[in-house]
């Protein structure tokens, strides 16, 4: 059996305690254990390596010239112990860390800025980067596992990813505040056969296209989509400039970047939007990577949807 496997942290902590105390008592007393206890386990350490380590005497314990040599090795072990369990305990309690998440730029700008300065107060220690993506690039950046976790709406299942569910909202419709659906608490789909939609263009992770589209023909309508758009930004000033209507989640349009915007819930059907905590499957989070995500509810738990 090898002497690494035959060592303990108990035989080390005895050693080094009577090799700077010189006495059993003492050290017995510094290590809350008996003299006996020590006395043990310094023979059995004794007898692990095949060395005396101390030279007995009535009074006090001699350290060996072997025990010289390998008393710094001991203490750096020790202190290694130490520090290791000083790390997962900050760790454990997120006084240090670090979370790396994706989000698209919409609910980055959008839905982030609240939780972020939140979770900084709470976890000052815990290091944060946002990886703010293009639509296109977020499932990768999630499957590639170049983040802890990202934060957005899925299209579609995916079997290489799960997720969490942080909000359940709904698509609304937004518009400008002189449009007739202005003063509107509720359109519904059919009513917009005439009007001209901005839309996100398909493909992209938000997910709100093909619902959109979907439930315009459960309502029997054709949405007149006038302008197609990457990001979120670029259908508000449209929108604000009168080009047309938009269909954005309730939670995003709530914090609309313009004063003559205005949104209004969408009926007949009422389609949901899940914004999701997505992560590799079959991969644990961290307890840094847990407590941003339950910063993120929490956050969340105070929006005003429709």
């Amino acid at each position: 059996m090898s002497i690494e496997t035959q060592l303990s942290l108990r035989q080390l902590r005895a050693f080094v305690a009577v090799y700077r105390l010189g006495k059993l008592t003492t050290a017995a007393d510094r290590l809350s254990v008996t003299e006996s206890a020590v006395s043990t386990m310094l023979r059995q350490m004794e007898s692990t390596l095949n060395l005396r380590l101390f030279d007995r005497t009535s009074r006090s314990l001699v350290p060996t010239q072997a025990a010289q040599e390998i008393i710094a090795t001991a203490e750096r072990i020790l202190g290694d112990v130490a520090w290791l369990g000083a790390r997962t305990r900050d760790l454990g309690e997120c006084r240090t860390g670090r979370v790396h998440v994706a989000v698209t730029a919409t609910v980055g700008s959008v839905l982030m800025p609240g939780v972020v300065r939140r979770f900084r107060e709470d976890f000052p220690g815990v290091q944060l980067v946002l990886d703010d993506c293009a639509p296109d690039q977020f499932l990768s950046r999630v499957s590639s596992e170049a983040v802890d976790f990202g934060i957005g709406t899925l299209e579609r299942e995916e079997p290489l990813l799960a997720s969490r569910l942080l909000l359940r909202d709904h698509l609304c419709l937004v518009c400008a505040t002189d449009h007739p659906f202005a003063r509107r608490r509720q359109v519904r789909w059919r009513e917009l056969s005439a009007q001209p939609v901005i839309a996100v263009r398909p493909g992209l992770a938000y997910g709100i296209r093909r619902q959109m589209e979907a439930a315009a023909a459960e309502a029997g309508v054709t949405l007149n989509v006038v302008h197609e758009v990457n990001f979120l930004s670029s259908a508000f000033w449209m929108t604000a400039s009168g080009l047309g209507v938009s269909m954005w989640a309730s939670a995003l349009a709530s914090r609309m970047p313009y004063g003559n915007l205005t949104r209004c819930r969408l009926v007949g059907p009422r389609v949901p939007i899940d914004f999701s905590a997505v992560y590799k499957r079959d991969r644990s989070l961290s307890p840094a990577a847990e407590a941003f995500l339950g910063t993120v509810r929490e956050e969340f738990a105070g929006m005003k949807l429709l």
